[in-house]
C-alpha cells in the first residue's frame, strides 16, 4: 500500500515501472531522431512501411500507437515532403496503400542506426539470457492484457 492506505505503491508497482522504462525510451529516441528531422512516430511509420509495403492508414496508425487522424496528417506530410507515394485513387475500396520514396527509405536507414544505438544502450549490461527473458517475460504480460480480458 502506498502511504495513506490508498493506490498504489509507485516503488513497487510493475506498470508504473513500465510505463517509466517506455517513457525513457521514448526519450532517448526522440533525442537520436530530432538531429535528422524526425520522431518516434515518423520513424515508427516508415519502418511500418519498410517492413510492410502497402499498409492503410489504419494500419499504420495501429502499428504506432497514434489515432487514424494523427496518421493521417502524418501521411500527407511524408508525402509532400517526398517520403512516401500513395495513389489519387483507392485501387480496391477506400484504402489508400501507401510505400515509401527512395528518399523515405535513405531517411529511415539514418533513423534505423540512431535507434539502434539507443537499444544497444538501453540493453548495455545484459547478457544474452536476461535479453531473453525480458522479451519472454514482456510477451507473456502483452499476451495476458490482451488475450485475457477476465479481470478475475
Amino acid at each position: 500500500m502506498s502511504q495513506g492506505g490508498v493506490g498504489v505503491d509507485l516503488d513497487k508497482s510493475l506498470g508504473y515501472l513500465l510505463k517509466e522504462a517506455s517513457s525513457a525510451l521514448r526519450s532517448a529516441m526522440e533525442e537520436v531522431l530530432r538531429p535528422l528531422g524526425m520522431n518516434v512516430t515518423r520513424y515508427a511509420c516508415l519502418e511500418l512501411l519498410a517492413q510492410r509495403p502497402g499498409l492503410s492508414n489504419s494500419d499504420l496508425a495501429r502499428g504506432a500507437f497514434v489515432t487514424r487522424q494523427s496518421m493521417n496528417v502524418l501521411l500527407q506530410a511524408l508525402e509532400r515532403e517526398g517520403y512516401v507515394t500513395r495513389p489519387a485513387e483507392a485501387p480496391v475500396g477506400k484504402v489508400l496503400p501507401t510505400r515509401l520514396t527512395p528518399l523515405g527509405r535513405q531517411s529511415l536507414e539514418k533513423a534505423t542506426v540512431a535507434v539502434r544505438s539507443v537499444e544497444v544502450r538501453m540493453l548495455a549490461g545484459m547478457t544474452d539470457a536476461d535479453q531473453s527473458a525480458a522479451f519472454r517475460l514482456l510477451r507473456s504480460m502483452i499476451h495476458s492484457l490482451r488475450d485475457n480480458n477476465d479481470p478475475a
